[in-house]
């Protein structure tokens, strides 16, 4: 069973659909249909069945898909232990949430590619939960975001960040008994991203953990920056992290007031892929990361010393 067989029986297993299982392993949608043929022909029977919700794993499908992705995950680590035993390069992919992207990774990878410029880097802007996703199918090789609670067992997670939470207000808009009163605050105008996001998972987490039931929004956008804009011309408030809109704060485009819930803070993660040998370019990007972002920390975290990564 050749692996590139297996890693597309293992795309139509989780996509249910010969469409977008070639668009996960960029093949012709004719090349899967083959590739399934091919392998279904090898083994003497039949690895899916239609139904109306899509492409199901028959009894034999099942059974093939452990030893899959074992196979497909040792054949990796091979790869890796041979390049291991050469200098560090290579190239690492990088996934992340578009404002980490566009704000916080700026901060360190020139620093990074100057101390090793023979490592390519390549960042994708994602939600989070395509990050994950991307993690899992080996489309990237590690992924910046916040802390959702926990993940796979086959990934690794470590905090190198803690965010403070703020509520952001139209900038002519004045503390008052309202703004330090949970209750209160729930009967505000409010404007949050949308549900799945995980800036609207910090949001309704915030409103939990202080006992109050999230208030209804005014609006639900897709963005950090859209919500900076329209809280700017009034029409509401929102909890969003610090670092997501200090430009806006720096140019007086909007206000900023402490949360008054229990939870002020985010923690911003990097996440990997749990392996017996880890790329030596990955673990140097996993090591610098513990530092790079050590200047971002609230200012009552202390400095962290080096950290190992697990494999």
């Amino acid at each position: 069973m050749h692996p590139r067989l297996l890693k597309t029986f293992l795309a139509v297993a989780r996509n249910r659909n010969f469409t977008r299982a070639a668009e996960e392993v960029h093949l012709a949608q004719s090349s899967v249909s083959d590739q399934i043929q091919s392998l279904e022909a090898e083994l003497g029977t039949a690895l899916f069945i239609r139904s109306r919700s899509g492409l199901e794993l028959t009894a034999a499908g099942e059974a093939l898909r452990p030893y899959a992705e074992e196979i497909l995950t040792i054949a990796s680590e091979a790869r890796t232990a041979v390049e291991a035993v050469s200098a560090a390069a290579g190239t690492v992919t990088i996934g992340a949430l578009e404002t980490i992207a566009s704000i916080k990774l700026p901060q360190w990878l020139p620093a990074f590619q100057h101390d090793h410029p023979d490592i390519d880097l390549r960042v994708k802007i994602a939600g989070s939960g395509d990050l994950l996703r991307k993690l899992e199918t080996g489309e990237i090789d590690v992924a910046f975001c916040f802390d959702r609670g926990e993940v796979d067992e086959r990934l690794a997670k470590r905090a190198i960040s803690t965010e403070p939470l703020i509520l952001i207000t139209p900038p002519a808009q004045k503390p008052s008994s309202k703004t330090s009163d949970l209750a209160a605050l729930a009967s505000m105008n409010f404007v949050a991203t949308e549900v799945g996001c995980v800036y609207r998972h910090l949001f309704d987490k915030a409103f939990q953990a202080a006992g109050t039931a999230a208030p209804k929004l005014a609006a639900e956008v897709g963005s950090i920056g859209t919500i900076a804009r329209l809280v700017a011309v009034g029409t509401g408030s929102s909890l969003v992290p610090r670092f997501a809109v200090a430009d806006a704060l720096h140019r007086g485009e909007i206000g900023e007031m402490p949360w008054p819930g229990p939870m002020r803070t985010a923690s911003l993660v990097v996440i990997w892929r749990r392996r017996r040998v880890q790329p030596p370019a990955l673990k140097l990007v996993l090591a610098f990361a513990s530092t790079g972002f050590a200047s971002a920390k609230s200012a009552d975290v202390r400095p962290r010393h080096a950290v190992s990564f697990p494999l």
